[in-house]
């Protein structure tokens, strides 16, 4: 099992378009505590943004607003937990566009090149290419992220950024290698076979604390995040007074 740690510079990419040489200009600043997506397009080129992630542009740029096909959307928003648009920001001019996720974290880039990945809908931030995200349904397994029912998935061509709560571990599970995984700790996974389940007996599960959790079997690579949302928000609730 390898795992990179996330300490870092800002990172200057140039992403090139494995079907027809799209280059996109990118760099990924302030990680891993507040970290800031910055993507430089050329005219013509195009990003496309989870609702409520944008944070500024400079240049011509027109904005259009999708869901990914009617139902598509709706499904993403009334079973996945994801809002139901997403924005399409496209190049008039060389420009630059700001994307911030909603929750301190990290930003991390995952290159896609006919294949696909599996993300908690909350972590899911942005996509450059020819990707198709939609929801990706996986019965009892949809009940890992976070507590929600389902996970996005990615598939095609070009590059999908994922954020987290707290900093991102990547982690290279080796063929037949096991790994469990706490669902709030769970970022997400490319290749590789996962099954969800209780975290020890009945009343471990109601009473530790722990809920679900994530079993991954290699080849695979897995992203978590040093952070467990749905914990903190449980803290905060202890101290907001009940009406």
């Amino acid at each position: 099992m390898a795992i990179n740690s996330i300490l870092r510079w800002p990172s200057h990419h140039r992403l090139i378009d494995v079907r027809d040489g799209i280059m996109v200009e990118y760099t990924i600043e302030k990680g891993p505590a507040f970290s800031i997506l910055k993507v430089t397009l050329e005219p013509g080129e195009s990003l496309w943004v989870e609702s409520g992630s944008y944070m500024l542009n400079k240049g011509d740029v027109e904005v259009k607003t999708t869901t990914g096909g009617v139902l598509k959307g709706l499904l993403r928003a009334v079973a996945g937990g994801e809002s139901l648009f997403m924005n399409i920001i496209t190049a008039k001019s060389r420009s630059e566009v700001w994307i911030a996720p909603p929750v301190a974290g990290d930003i991390v880039e995952v290159p896609l090149s006919g294949d696909e990945i599996f993300v908690q809908d909350s972590s899911y931030l942005a996509h450059i290419g020819e990707v198709d995200v939609s929801v990706g349904w996986r019965g009892l397994k949809g009940l890992i992220a976070e507590g929600e029912l389902f996970w996005v998935k990615a598939r095609g061509y070009g590059k999908v950024f994922i954020n987290s709560y707290g900093a991102i571990e990547k982690i290279e599970v080796q063929p037949g290698e096991k790994i469990t995984v706490d669902n709030g700790h769970f970022v997400a996974i490319k290749g590789g076979e996962w099954k969800v389940r209780k975290f020890g007996g009945w009343k471990t599960f109601f009473l530790g604390g722990e809920g679900f959790v994530v079993d991954v079997v290699g080849p695979a690579t897995l992203w978590v995040q040093t952070r467990n949302l749905p914990a903190f928000a449980s803290i905060i609730r202890r101290f907001i007074p009940s009406s």
